[in-house]
């Protein structure tokens, strides 16, 4: 059963952390989002480290320095952190042996990049294997018409040892279409707006959890 991440790209750090409260029984990971982190620092994961009582994703995007960030976050109690595929392998690599150390995750996020060649010279070739591989299609890619699944079907070759977590305008709609249709045995489902942005983000959270459920139950 793929797991179920409400993104917090907020900037509001008490509005992330009621919505957290809000969707905490429906979910199973809450990222600080990027937009959260660059406003408030590790604040924004401290708090949603010590009130919601999920595991916390850093989602700090991370293009240098790769051990000093991740230890950034990791001493602040964040579970995950994300790495750029777009970063050096050396970048990657740090990321992911550092969260090794700290018995804590890594994931690395595609956001940018559509080439599968790409995935495998730096991962597969380069043996570099994190937690998580984020298919992602950022919101000025689903602006020229690249959304989930169409990113995800090109992923059909990369081998199983990859956990997939997918991420990039999901919502209660098409979450049981990308499950379905796309070919790829899906670990991890990402959702900020579709949950953030509704009226009543529990019962949003609620829904998209009963939609991966249902997917899963018939597909």
């Amino acid at each position: 059963m793929p797991r179920l991440q409400v993104a917090l790209d907020l900037l509001d750090l008490e509005k992330a952390v009621e919505i957290a409260l809000k969707v905490a029984d429906y979910v199973d990971l809450v990222e600080a989002g990027t937009p959260l982190i660059k406003m408030h620092g590790m604040k924004a994961v401290e708090r949603l480290v010590d009130e919601v009582g999920k595991p916390v994703v850093a989602d700090l995007k991370t293009m240098d320095t790769g051990r000093l960030e991740a230890e950034m976050a990791f001493k602040h109690g964040a579970e995950y952190v994300t790495v750029l595929l777009a970063a050096h392998p050396k970048t990657i690599e740090e990321v992911i042996e550092t969260a090794k150390r700290w018995r804590r995750g890594s994931m690395v996020d595609t956001i940018g990049i559509e080439d599968t060649d790409i995935i495998r010279r730096k991962l597969i070739q380069g043996g570099l294997l994190p937690n998580y591989l984020l298919i992602h299609s950022g919101i000025d890619m689903q602006e020229t018409g690249i959304t989930p699944l169409t990113l995800i079907r090109e992923m059909r070759s990369l081998p199983r040892e990859l956990r997939i977590g997918v991420a990039g305008g999901l919502n209660h709609e098409n979450i049981p279409r990308l499950l379905r249709d796309s070919g790829v045995e899906i670990d991890l489902v990402i959702v900020g707006g579709g949950i953030t942005r509704a009226a009543d983000p529990a019962q949003a959270a609620k829904q998209i959890r009963e939609k991966i459920e249902e997917a899963m139950e018939h597909p």
